[in-house]
């Protein structure tokens, strides 16, 4: 782990943090995506369209102290403290970043569902479910943005997903109706539970915005795993007839 790793307050300037991870970082602003920038020893160098801007960091105490420059002339200084993990507003932001991944995951997945199954009420469902988890996606960038955060690549949530499915992702296009319909059931307790978590800690970080996005988000992903669990005979049915199985 290098000494930058982590999120860092941003000061003199309000709402704007650094997240930095290995050789990659970005500078979050109050709105909008946050800029990237790669990390090269003690600098931070923007990519395009802001290669023209750097920023040159030393030691100071427990932080670092910052010269931001571009085309190579400096422009101003900053100092960066970084943020505690134990902080709750800091886990709460981490808790919102991980579901917004997490309904990117499901958003590839449930193409790979709608492409594999044949009974055209399942694929209803699911274009109707794709409709819901892209506003869940959306809710859950907009509460990022809230708090001065922008989406971060996280790929916990992926590997969270291929653990409890146990196979890699790409696989799910060539699964059929049972399968399929297997996956999804887990998916959406996975999700059912990552948005218990996380309307826990919004309610103790006092956030009642995102409590209640969580209890909208979760009455449909309960809805969907119902509607899947009241089904189970026929995917199964539907299953046996893929593989040529008589049914009696």
């Amino acid at each position: 782990m290098s000494d930058l790793d982590g999120l860092w307050e941003v000061r003199p300037l309000p709402g704007v943090r650094k997240r930095i991870r290995g050789t990659r970082g970005e500078t979050l602003l109050l709105r909008g995506p946050g800029l990237p920038f790669d990390v090269h020893g003690r600098e931070l160098r923007y990519r395009a369209p802001f290669a023209f801007l750097v920023d040159v960091l030393e030691p100071d105490g427990d932080g670092w102290r910052g010269r931001a420059t571009a085309f190579g002339r400096s422009y101003g200084e900053f100092e960066l403290r970084r943020l505690s993990m134990g902080d709750i507003q800091t886990q709460l932001v981490n808790h919102i970043d991980e579901a917004h991944a997490l309904e990117q995951t499901v958003l590839r997945m449930l193409d790979g569902l709608i492409q594999s199954a044949d009974d055209p009420e399942t694929i209803d469902r699911l274009e109707h479910h794709k409709l819901e988890t892209q506003q869940h996606e959306s809710l859950m960038r907009g509460r990022l943005e809230a708090h001065g955060a922008s989406p971060s690549v996280v790929r916990q949530a992926a590997g969270m997903l291929e653990a409890v499915m146990k196979m890699p992702l790409d696989l799910v296009r060539g699964e059929r109706t049972g399968r399929s319909a297997r996956d999804a059931y887990t998916t959406e307790h996975l999700e059912i539970a990552s948005y218990e978590l996380l309307r826990r800690v919004a309610e103790r970080a006092g956030d009642e915005e995102t409590a209640r996005a969580c209890l909208d988000i979760l009455e449909q992903e309960r809805a969907m795993a119902t509607y899947i669990e009241e089904n189970w005979d026929r995917f199964a049915e539907q299953s046996l007839r893929e593989a040529g199985v008589p049914i009696g």
